[in-house]
Order: C-alpha cells, then structure tokens, then sequence
C-alpha cells in the first residue's frame, strides 16, 4: 500500500510492522502444513530408495547370471575344440596305420 502523505511516522511503522506480522503468520503456517506432509514426503523417498536398490541388485544378479553363462559356453566351445583336435590327431594317426598296414601287405604280396 503507497504511504499517504497526511499518515504520520508512527502509523507507517505500525503498517510496516503488522504487515511483516502476518507475513511471518503466513510462513509458519506454511511450515505447519509442511511438517505435516513431512512423514508421507519421507516414506515416499524412501520407498523410491527401496526400489531404486532392488533394482540395481536386480541389473547385477542378472549381469552375473550372463557372466556365468558366457564363461560356460566358452568352455564349451573349448571343450568342442579340444574334441575336435583329439578326434583330427587319432584319425590321422589311423591313417597312418592304415597306409603303414597297406604298404606291409603289399610288399608281403609282392615278395610272395
């Protein structure tokens, strides 16, 4: 409100201060409503924590299910590559053999 010309000192004080009174009523009432919505606002953040939390336990159980799965499908290619080897290593060595065992009956027939 714009101070009148004909208002003397002490009644703009008295304005001045009833006005910064029920400012001051106004904030605390405000603050009063705030406690009271307080506990939900709490309870709310922390459930919001609480999930944020599983969730993020959630993301490394699975990122360590499919850690585990890669290791055991390396090991099993592994596995099928050490197989394949092997098998390669006997059927040559059968080959082997089998030439081997040709060339002993041929001569044998042909010293015959």
């Amino acid at each position: 409100m714009a101070p009148h010309k004909d208002q003397k000192f002490n009644e703009r004080m008295e304005t001045a201060a009833k006005a910064r009174a029920e400012m001051l009523a106004k904030a605390k009432a405000r603050a009063e409503a705030a406690k009271g919505t307080a506990d939900e606002r709490a309870k709310e953040r922390a459930a919001i924590a609480a999930a944020r939390d599983e969730r993020q336990a959630q993301r490394a159980e699975e990122k360590r299910l499919a850690a585990l799965e890669a290791e055991k499908l390396r090991q099993a290619e592994e596995e099928a590559r050490r197989q394949a080897e092997e098998e390669a290593k006997h059927a040559a060595e059968r080959q082997k053999r089998e030439e081997l065992d040709r060339a002993a009956s041929f001569r044998a027939e042909s010293s015959a």
